[in-house]
């Protein structure tokens, strides 16, 4: 029998409603989650594990987004040996909207230490040993150092790094900024909008990588 991977109710039921977006995805995203699904089926079947680290320029929004749904969705599927980071050009602090719309998809998220730029647990599952969430620049010591993949969140990011030390990959996968938004009404409707299109991106990455190592 298929191993079971638990989840949240509330998180296993916004996965499942997940799939009209993942069967929309335009056709030039999907050839950038090609480079990842390529890159990761390549590192697990080398008995290599798959490092990614999403980088954006503050390492606030989408940059966290990714690094949780990315994780997430390899559990979801059952895809292991899949290991993923964040970070930014500069480090500012997680911020509240994004932590905000991570909650409403059913993620449980604990404080474990406040100030200017706080640390987080973000976990899928009681049992999820969890994810820990604060902002910091690309190259912090917590994250890999060489042989991972970058995905460049944010078009800024992107530009002002044109070659990520220690990456073997480099995607650019932009994501609008719900930033944009802030203080408007509009607000956590965007937030949700953009991390439900991380979701949905990031589960058709993994579902194709589970298909592919079958």
């Amino acid at each position: 029998m298929p191993k079971i991977f638990p989840m949240y109710p509330s998180l296993k039921t916004y996965i499942e409603q997940l799939e009209p977006e993942v069967r929309a995805i335009p056709e030039q995203r999907i050839e950038l989650l090609e480079k990842i699904v390529s890159y990761c089926k390549g590192k697990i079947q080398a008995g290599l594990p798959c490092e990614l680290n999403f980088i954006c320029t503050h390492n606030s929004r989408r940059s966290h987004m990714g690094q949780i749904w990315a994780r997430t969705m390899a559990v979801h599927h059952g895809v292991m040996g899949v290991e993923t980071y964040s970070g930014g050009t500069e480090a500012t602090a997680f911020n509240p909207n994004a932590i905000k719309a991570i909650r409403a998809a059913g993620f449980d998220i604990e404080v474990l230490a406040e100030g200017v730029n706080p640390q987080y647990l973000v976990r899928n599952d009681n049992n999820d040993k969890g994810s820990e969430a604060w902002s910091k620049v690309f190259s912090d010591p917590s994250n890999p150092n060489k042989d991972f993949g970058a995905i460049m969140t944010c078009q800024e990011a992107d530009e002002a790094c044109p070659f990520v030390p220690g990456a073997e990959l480099r995607v650019a996968l932009s994501y609008d900024d719900p930033k944009a938004f802030d203080g408007t009404d509009l607000q956590d409707a965007k937030y949700q909008e953009r991390s439900r299109q991380i979701a949905s991106e990031m589960y058709w990455v993994f579902e194709k990588v589970k298909k592919e190592l079958v």
